[in-house]
């Protein structure tokens, strides 16, 4: 199989989408070389569109149809821009694998009939880049009583395996952990909160897109009673396997556990830091006393968010994925093209001891140009 892929991704923070051309080299050897990457932002018109979808509210249906077109042009647009800047003809692209976007996930446990939603028509994007495109990735898995979430655990497995404890942790809007055990084993599950409301918050109060390297929660301090009230959600309780989003962890959580009390914004976001240093920590503890942890994601280049993990987790080595040859920001969108190869090749792309799905299965429905 030619080994040229594109990988697309937009996360919950909604702040752009990664795109990256993938050459995974020779049949067998699975070294993933990233040749292009970009991140396409999403305007601010489109992202408050995306965000209003993820919460109840009105004509649902018209505003996610029209949405999941828009979506499927704008992942199309960033496709097209990555080969331009790569210098490579579509033609020479095996296919794309594209998550879209999340607006609604509701895993089992949470609704009667739990389903997840991502938005960007593959239709469009294969139509317009002229490459077939690989999406629908977690509705198979859910079909088998998984949780559809998280789903890079098996990419992480393929390129991260090795013979001692190594956890691969990546921090993006939500935290979700793939967990490597000496025997073979593969275990995850998301942890919580990532970014999201770290984002949300500075946003609110400082008008800044994101904290950039936890400045401002470093010039804060931790706040106990508000911790302890994040942190006793029944999400971090619950046995794995587990997913969440921003159904659980949003703006109205925060404002509910802030009633009370009198805080600086500082204060809030240096325990917000806390709480998602915390439960990712909690989850790695349950994992194994000690052994390598490889960050990726936005979180990966947040120091005080990654200085609070250490103290945390003193007997663990922290680095990010970069350390092993795949950038931490473009790391899961690689993965979503590794998921694209897995469908071709008709090889499985869940893992069952993550999602609790009743078995492996083959990831996504193949949109042909």
């Amino acid at each position: 199989m030619p080994s040229l892929f594109i990988g697309l991704m937009s996360g919950t923070s909604v702040d752009s989408i990664d795109a990256v051309l993938v050459d995974f080299g020779d049949e067998g050897k699975m070294k993933p070389r990233i040749l292009a990457a970009i991140g396409h932002p999403i305007h601010a018109a489109l992202r408050d569109a995306i965000l209003a979808l993820c919460a109840p509210g009105p004509s649902e249906l018209d505003r996610a149809g029209q949405l999941d077109r828009q979506l499927g042009q704008i992942f199309a647009e960033a496709a097209n821009l990555l080969l331009a800047r790569a210098g490579v003809e579509a033609n020479a692209v095996t296919a794309i694998g594209s998550h879209g976007q999340t607006v609604r996930h509701r895993p089992p446990g949470t609704v009667t009939s739990p389903f997840t939603l991502q938005l960007g028509d593959p239709n469009t994007i294969a139509a317009l880049t002229g490459i077939s495109t690989v999406a629908d990735f977690r509705r198979r898995d859910m079909a088998l009583g998984g949780q559809g979430a998280p789903l890079m655990s098996a990419f992480h497995r393929a390129v991260f395996s090795t013979g001692t404890n190594r956890a691969v942790v990546n921090i993006g809007g939500i935290a979700n952990i793939t967990e490597l055990a000496t025997n073979g084993s593969v275990y995850g599950y998301d942890t919580g909160p990532g970014n999201a409301l770290l984002d949300y918050w500075v946003g609110l109060h400082r008008d800044q897109p994101f904290d950039r390297d936890g400045a401002w929660a470093a010039s804060g301090r931790a706040n106990p009673e508000l911790l302890n009230r994040l942190m006793s959600t029944p999400y971090f309780a619950a046995e794995p396997p587990k997913s969440t989003g921003r159904e659980t962890f949003n703006a109205s959580w925060l404002e509910q556990a802030l009633a009370g009390l009198e805080l600086t914004p500082a204060d809030v976001q240096a325990t917000l830091s806390e709480v998602t240093a915390a439960s990712i920590a909690e989850a790695v503890h349950l994992f194994a006393d000690g052994g390598e942890l490889l960050v990726c994601g936005g979180g990966a280049k947040n120091k005080n968010l990654l200085s609070r993990l250490q103290r945390r987790l003193p007997t663990w080595s922290i680095s990010n994925t970069n350390t092993y040859g795949i950038d931490a920001d473009w790391l899961e969108a690689v993965g979503f093209a590794w998921l694209a190869r897995q469908t071709l090749l008709g090889l499985p792309g869940n893992c069952p001891g993550v999602t609790g799905a009743r078995k492996e299965a083959v990831l996504g429905a193949i949109y042909p140009p």
